[in-house]
């Protein structure tokens, strides 16, 4: 589900503007992110208990590399193709998109394979690099000293990230690398601010793991008063409770990519709500192609992207949006592949999986008199 809303924020039709934050303030990188924590959380933690930490270490760690690997095949297909195309046609919003890569191309290839440099819509799989790196460490931190001082330790740099640490690191690394890679360049996602999402999730699925889930201890009348500041939220995002009360009044504190205070408990609040809210959520999610395309999450996340290229190719002047026959086809032919490139991923899986075991054959041996 949060590919296929991933997928029709990005396109660039006017479905992007029905599907962005439809409900509160809720996207979904959020979600995409919380589940993915929470199921690692949920598969590790029992190793990381076991004793098994450098088994956990190296599987994660191939993870990452996969992952990372994904990423830099992204990166030709955006320094290459895409460039070429931007720069003889003059397309604005390809152009736009890349235009640090194109003033500055050597600091850009640099800077994006230490995953400093981080393009617009090339920024959310460096951001899972980096957190399935720190992964191990976090899940042993917690078996060894408890959840409560890992989820204190991540509240506190989720603080520190309201009060300017990314700007404090950047200037940092700039200083430490001489890659003048402006902050802005480096990604839309404050990394210190989205750890925290991250780390909830980790831990609802570690606890998950141990059938202790904390969800199922919200009392009735809690889940009553976050479904209220839900209404409250939505009443928010769609500016019906006056001027004073709008996603632009509030700021800061409503970010998107710095989860600010007043996002938080819009966060939590939806959290509770939408579990309290299961059984029936489940029964929207839980069907074909929702399945096959979550079990390739990540090919799929690619592909979407080629098509959110082709997108932003076939935008001329300063139309940001396509109309028409032309939206029409584009969604088609983007969610039809993406079923293909998913299924044919769960294929091959599978049949890897049955694949039987080559038969070990003797080596003859001399035979004694």
């Amino acid at each position: 589900m949060f590919l296929v809303w991933m997928t029709l924020t990005h396109l660039p039709t006017r479905f992007a503007d029905l599907v962005n934050q439809p409900i509160g303030f809720l996207s979904s990188a959020e979600g995409f992110v919380f589940m993915s924590a929470l199921l690692v959380g949920r598969i590790y933690i029992r190793e990381i208990q076991q004793g098994d930490e450098a088994g956990v270490h190296r599987k994660l760690f191939k993870r990452s590399l996969k992952i990372y690997g994904y990423h830099l095949l992204l990166l030709f297909f955006a320094f290459t193709i895409a460039a070429a195309y931007a720069v003889h046609t003059h397309k604005a919003a390809l152009t736009n998109l890349l235009d640090f890569y194109l003033a500055h191309p050597a600091t850009a290839i640099v800077g994006s394979v230490l995953l400093l440099y981080c393009p617009p819509l090339l920024d959310i799989l460096p951001m899972y690099v980096i957190f399935l790196v720190f992964t191990p460490v976090v899940l042993s931190a917690a078996v060894r000293f408890g959840w409560r001082k890992i989820l204190a330790a991540s509240a506190l740099v989720w603080l520190l990230a309201q009060f300017g640490l990314r700007d404090y690191v950047h200037n940092w690394i700039v200083h430490l690398t001489h890659l003048h890679i402006p902050l802005q360049e480096t990604g839309a996602f404050n990394l210190f601010a989205w750890q925290a999402v991250w780390t909830v999730g980790l831990w609802l699925g570690a606890e998950l793991a141990y059938d202790r889930f904390p969800l199922r201890k919200v009392p009735r009348w809690a889940v009553a008063i976050c479904f209220l500041i839900c209404l409250l939220f939505i009443g928010i995002r769609f500016s019906w409770l006056g001027p004073n009360m709008t996603p632009q009044s509030f700021g800061l504190q409503l970010d998107k990519w710095q989860i600010g205070p007043l996002r938080v408990v819009n966060l939590i609040c939806f959290t509770i709500v939408f579990y309290w809210l299961r059984k029936y959520v489940i029964r929207v999610v839980s069907r074909e192609p929702l399945l096959t395309l979550g079990k390739a999450s990540l090919q799929v996340f690619c592909a979407h992207l080629f098509f959110v290229f082709v997108g932003l190719a076939l935008l001329y002047g300063e139309v940001e949006q396509l109309h028409g026959w032309t939206a029409v086809i584009l969604l088609v032919v983007t969610f039809v592949s993406l079923t293909w490139v998913a299924a044919r991923e769960v294929r091959k899986r599978r049949d890897k999986k049955n694949q039987p075991a080559t038969p070990h054959v003797a080596e003859p041996q001399s035979v004694s008199r």
